[in-house]
């Protein structure tokens, strides 16, 4: 498998993680009907994408590939039609965002690396593109964004750290197939021990206990 086919592969299985976290928060924390669904799971899925593309001065790849448009509404509309088993399970959709996350921070980062912007620049927009579409969901429902929050336990974090791995060894001329999945491995594992064990970034002083 090429480069160019493995960094597709993962874009479009993090743009279905994403769609169906997105899908299933929506329903769990507002009463919306199918469009609802649809939208904000799609917004959830290519939102970071598109800021992280509008950012490197580039027409959004959403809107040049129907794949990633059809994959985002097909991990919405499998949310919405497993609701019913779903919703009721607070895992499958962290696990689901710790999926998208990590996947599309690499992503983000080595898209940025291939226009010629600078590791820490990469980085950042790695860390941009994982939170971006989860961001603009929670705004739309009317939530404190996730990667705000401090009962978040690590969520921007990860991504930064997964972006980071994939953007480092690129300034040492070391190709970015491999190194991609090992970001978004150790992406995943950070926020899935977040999860677990609570872990938290430093609130200021005299704020109230979590």
């Amino acid at each position: 498998m090429s480069t160019k086919t493995l960094i597709l592969a993962l874009d479009l299985l993090g743009t279905f993680a994403f769609a169906v976290d997105g899908a299933l928060t929506a329903i769990r924390t507002a009463r919306v009907d199918i469009v609802g669904v649809l939208v904000l799971g799609l917004i959830t899925a290519i939102g970071g994408g598109v800021i992280r593309d509008v950012l490197l001065g580039v027409t959004p790849a959403t809107f040049q590939d129907w794949r990633y448009l059809t994959t985002a509404l097909v991990g919405a509309g499998v949310a919405f039609f497993l609701s019913r088993q779903l919703t009721h399970l607070a895992k499958p959709i962290l696990v689901f965002d710790a999926i998208g996350l990590s996947l599309f921070a690499v992503i983000g980062a080595t898209k940025a690396l291939a226009a010629g912007f600078g590791p820490l620049q990469a980085a950042l927009l790695g860390m941009i593109t994982g939170v971006g579409g989860g961001t603009i969901r929670d705004v739309l429902l009317n939530r404190v964004p996730t990667v705000f929050s401090a009962n978040s336990h690590l969520y921007a974090v990860p991504a930064l750290l997964g972006a980071l791995l994939v953007a480092i060894p690129h300034t040492f001329g070391l190709t970015w197939g491999w190194i991609a999945v090992v970001g978004a491995l150790v992406c995943f594992g950070v926020r899935i021990l977040a999860l677990l064990y609570r872990w938290s970034a430093p609130v200021p002083p005299g704020s109230p206990p979590l």
